[in-house]
C-alpha cells in the first residue's frame, strides 16, 4: 500500500520566538510535521524530525521556516515536506487609565510547505470587544457587547513581527481587550466600546482594508467569530483576498 506521507503530529516541544524588542519569548508549541518521501526511509523518518526541529527551537521565527523545511526535504529525499507549529504569545499591556500592568495572550501560529514551490503563512487569533449598533440604535439605554476573536492569516512578503499585526487587528473593534482591568480602566473599556459600535462585518472589513494596503503582505484571509451575549449562536464573517482580487 502505498502512503501519502509520514510525519509527528501534535508534538508539543518549548521553543524561543523573537519578540519585536529584541529579546525572545519562551513558550510552549505544538507541532505537525510531515513529508513525503521514498518507502526505503520511511521507517527513521521520526527519529529525523526530532533531530531537526531539536536543532532551530532555541531560535524559531517564520523565515526560518523555508530552512528547516528544506534540511527535512533533503534529509528524507521528500518531494513535499510541510510544517504547522502553533503556540500561545504573550505581550505585555498597560490598562487604559490606570496603566496597570498585565500579559495578554494570542494564539498564534506559524505554517510552511516546500515542494516545487516554498509557502509560508502566519497567522494570529486576536481577542477585542465588539458593541451592536442596532442595539445602540433602538434601546433607550445600553446596548448588548460580546467578546469577538479575530483570525487574521497572511503570506509575508518579508519579516513581519507578530507584535505589530496584532496591533493592526486591535484597532479594528469596538474596543481593545485587556487582560487586567481596574473600576476606573471598566469604565473607559465600556465607555470606548459604546463611542464605536461594530458588526462583525464592520471589523472583517476594518481589518481587511489595512491588510491590503500593508506592503509587506501578500494574500490573506480574515475571520471574525463574535460570541454573541443574548444568542446562543455566534456571528462570523471572513474575506479571502483571492476573491477580492476575482471581482475586481
Amino acid at each position: 500500500m502505498k502512503l501519502h506521507s509520514v510525519g509527528i503530529k501534535n508534538f508539543t516541544c518549548p521553543v524561543s520566538i523573537r519578540e519585536q524588542a529584541g529579546s525572545r519569548q519562551q513558550t510552549v508549541a505544538e507541532i505537525t510535521l510531515q513529508a513525503t518521501m521514498p518507502r526505503r526511509l520511511r521507517l527513521s523518518c521520526v527519529d529525523i524530525f526530532t533531530d531537526i526541529l531539536a536543532k532551530y527551537r532555541q531560535d524559531m521565527h517564520a523565515t526560518i521556516f523555508p530552512k528547516l523545511l528544506a534540511e527535512v526535504q533533503a534529509e528524507l529525499q521528500a518531494k513535499k515536506a510541510l510544517m504547522e507549529m502553533s503556540f500561545p504569545f504573550f505581550i505585555a499591556k498597560k490598562a487604559p487609565v490606570t496603566g496597570t500592568d498585565s500579559l495578554m495572550e494570542y494564539g498564534c501560529s506559524f505554517t510552511g510547505s516546500i515542494d516545487a514551490v516554498r509557502e509560508l503563512l502566519l497567522t494570529v487569533i486576536v481577542p477585542l470587544t465588539t458593541l451592536c449598533p442596532c442595539s445602540k440604535e433602538i434601546s433607550r439605554a445600553g446596548a448588548h457587547n460580546q467578546r469577538a476573536e479575530v483570525t487574521l492569516t497572511v503570506q509575508p512578503l518579508t519579516f513581519l513581527w507578530l507584535e505589530d499585526l496584532i496591533s493592526m487587528v486591535e484597532g479594528c473593534g469596538s474596543c481593545e481587550l485587556y487582560a487586567l482591568l481596574k473600576r476606573p480602566d471598566e469604565k473607559f473599556v465600556t465607555e470606548e466600546a459604546y463611542a464605536h459600535p461594530m458588526f462583525v462585518e464592520d471589523v472583517v472589513r476594518m481589518v481587511t482594508q489595512k491588510a491590503a494596503a500593508h506592503p509587506d503582505i501578500g494574500r490573506f484571509s480574515v475571520g471574525v467569530e463574535s460570541f454573541e451575549s443574548i444568542h446562543k449562536h455566534s456571528a462570523y464573517a471572513f474575506v479571502d483576498s483571492r476573491d477580492i482580487e476575482t471581482l475586481t
